[in-house]
Formats: structure tokens, C-alpha cells, sequence
């Protein structure tokens, strides 16, 4: 399908690079435009780029009754060539129609996905912002718009896409870690639910832990299986641990876990890393006692955003502390991060197909 355009005149539109004084923090800032396709007689139609702004949306929209609404995170990066460059968006489309999957939504063509991204990109070019670590934030998303007050999937949808200008998630590098709630409480998913997607009902379950973690001084929950037997993952990423032989070990996926493109990537890239990758169950118990032992060194989590957040400490409900090898960010974390994003930014090569420029097409 081809994209129409209707984009903000001339005089209202970026003009110039975009140069921000300081980091603009992430996720903050929008550009000018945002894409748009509709849903409706059983097939996505009328894909345009138009000026970013409100929706207008049936209060009996059956998104905002029954949550039936995905969403997806990729980057684009500006490389030495002055030329920008999008990150295994492939990954984000198969893992969208993955999630529409499980929640009901019609898939989305991957290379229709791609051809959406790509063109936004390319509207909003000077958007990006010219500074050390900076990128551009993508977002895609889908929700049900049919105006119908019945649990059930929709007939009628909307895809959109927008763009976050965003600075380093780590002004100062990957120096500070962070700790986590280790908790019997709360759980993320069950099998047979939608824990395997990124659905944005999923992000609202976890709110509630998420502000029980911070009564604990601690940035996030580690989740456990049903059990409370099994490491699971953090709410915002999927969580890894090191040994001392230097191997980084990935809880097994599940229906109850998503898939992090970090996660995958970083599996891909052992060699590249110069260390063992692998995944296996990880039983809360054994974690334990391998960090009190000192056989785990190092752990955190994997995802879009920050790549690798280092996780120094765990707190359990009782306030007992487990503070992972000397508490400080180690050594295999640190190259991890450097590796990662030199290969996202073009200063050293990553595997073929990975890295791919935005072509220049004039609308």
C-alpha cells in the first residue's frame, strides 16, 4: 500500500537539526507527525503520515473497556555518516504480530510495519537529537476502536506510530546499579495468559508492584513464576545473571516471559562477546545460594531502553539484603553495554542485516 502524506506546512515543521541544551531525557518529546492505519471490513487500509496529535475516539471504544491494545519500543540511531539507522526492526514486527496474536488484533504485514517506521524516520529527520548517546524512540502501537460494548474482539482498529527525540539512558554510562524486590506477593503472569506479549494491560498490572518495590527502596520487581519457585523476569525487562567463568545465563522464555530483541541479540552475539550465552530455568533457590557463594558475580536486565541495567542488590519482604559480588557494576556488564551500543551506533560492525539505514524518499 502506498503512504499518503499530509504533513504540517512548511513554516510549522523543523526547520533546522535539532541541537538540545542538556540531555532531553527519554521518552518526553514528540515530533511533528505520526503514521496512521485503520482497521476496518476485515482489512488494514489507508496508511498516511499526518501532523501528531489527539485521537478522536468513541467513548464506547473497545480498547479503553477491555484493554485490547499492544504496543512495541525500537531505536533508530544517527551514525558517523550522518545518516540514520534502525535496529533489528524486524524483531519488533514478528514479536507485534506475535503479541496481536494472543490478544485478538489482526496482524500487520511485517514489511508493511517496516515501510511505516521507515518512512516516519525520513519525514522526521532534523527531529533527531545531535548529541552524545542520543536517539530517536519508536513506538508502535495498536488499539481497538469499535464503539461496542461487548467482550470480544474488535472489528475496527488503529495502528500508529510516533517518534520520542530522546538523550542516553545513561548520561554517564553504565556506572550505578540498581536493586530489586524480590517478592511472593505479586506475580506478572500465569501460563495460558498473555504474559508473552506487550500488551499495555500488562504494564498496568504492574504498576502496583511497581510502587510496593519502591516502598522497599527498590527500582523494580523481580517477578517469580506461580510457584514462587522460579525467576521469571523484571517488569520492564528480562532479567540475567553471570557466573564467574564469565557465562551469562537467561532464564528459559515461556508463555509467562517476553521475548526481550535485547535478550535474543545478545544470544547472537556470544561470539562477538567473547562469552557463553544460554538459557536454562532458573530456580529462585539455587540463585540464592550461588550469590551468597560468590558463583554469581554479576546480574541485571536486558531491554530496549537502557540495554543493560545492572542490578547490585535484591530485598525481600523481610528487608533481608542480597548483595550481588562487591555491589559495584562489574566488568562483563560494562563491555556488554560498550559492545551493544558501539554496533547500534555504527562504530563497530554487528552481525548482517542488523543495521539498516533509512532510505531518503522524497513524499
Amino acid at each position: 500500500m502506498d503512504i499518503k502524506y499530509n504533513l504540517k506546512p512548511a513554516s510549522e515543521r523543523r526547520t533546522e537539526q535539532f541541537t538540545p541544551e542538556g540531555n532531553v531525557g527519554f521518552g518526553k518529546l514528540r515530533t511533528d507527525h505520526m503514521f496512521l492505519m485503520d482497521y476496518r471490513d476485515g482489512q488494514w487500509c489507508d496508511p498516511r503520515i499526518v501532523p501528531y496529535g489527539p485521537f478522536e475516539m468513541a467513548p464506547g471504544a473497545m480498547s479503553l473497556h477491555y484493554g485490547q491494545s499492544i504496543f512495541e519500543g525500537a531505536k533508530a540511531f544517527m551514525h558517523d555518516d550522518g545518516e540514520i539507522y534502525t535496529f533489528r526492526l524486524n524483531k519488533n514486527a514478528e514479536r507485534m504480530n506475535n503479541s496481536a496474536n494472543i490478544v485478538c488484533i489482526p496482524n500487520i504485514d511485517e514489511a508493511m510495519q517496516l515501510k511505516a517506521i521507515n518512512a516516519l524516520i525520513d519525514v522526521e529527520r532534523l527531529w533527531f537529537p545531535m548529541q552524545e548517546g542520543a536517539c530517536l524512540y519508536i513506538r508502535p502501537f495498536i488499539f481497538a476502536t469499535e464503539d461496542r460494548l461487548s467482550v470480544s474482539p474488535s472489528q475496527q482498529y488503529t495502528f500508529c506510530v510516533m517518534l520520542s527525540p530522546s538523550g542516553a539512558y545513561y548520561a554517564a554510562g553504565v556506572n550505578d546499579g540498581i536493586r530489586l524486590l524480590i517478592t511472593t506477593k505479586f506475580h506478572r503472569a500465569v501460563s495460558g495468559g498473555t504474559g508473552a506479549s506487550k500488551a499495555a494491560g500488562n504494564y498496568a498490572a504492574s504498576l502496583r508492584a511497581g510502587k510496593a518495590a519502591a516502598e522497599y527502596g527498590a527500582a523494580q520487581v523481580l517477578y517469580l513464576d506461580a510457584t514462587n519457585q522460579q525467576i521469571e523476569e523484571v517488569g520492564a525487562m528480562n532479567h540475567f545473571h553471570i557466573l564467574k567463568d564469565g557465562t551469562v545465563i537467561i532464564p528459559k522464555f515461556t508463555d509467562t516471559i517476553l521475548k526481550s530483541i535485547t535478550s535474543q541479540s545478545i544470544m547472537d552475539m556470544s561470539e562477538m562477546l567473547g562469552c557463553q550465552v544460554r538459557q536454562e530455568t532458573v530456580m529462585l533457590d539455587k540463585f540464592i545460594a550461588d550469590i551468597e557463594s560468590g558463583e554469581i558475580i554479576e546480574a541485571g536486565g536486558f531491554g530496549t531502553a537502557a540495554v543493560v541495567s545492572p542490578v547490585t542488590s535484591y530485598i525481600f519482604e523481610d528487608n533481608r539484603i542480597l548483595t550481588v559480588g562487591d555491589g559495584k557494576v562489574g566488568k562483563h556488564i560494562k563491555k556488554i553495554y560498550q559492545v551493544f551500543t558501539d554496533m547500534q551506533k555504527g562504530k563497530i560492525a554487528g552481525p548482517d542485516g542488523w543495521v539498516k539505514r533509512v532510505e531518503r524518499v522524497e513524499p
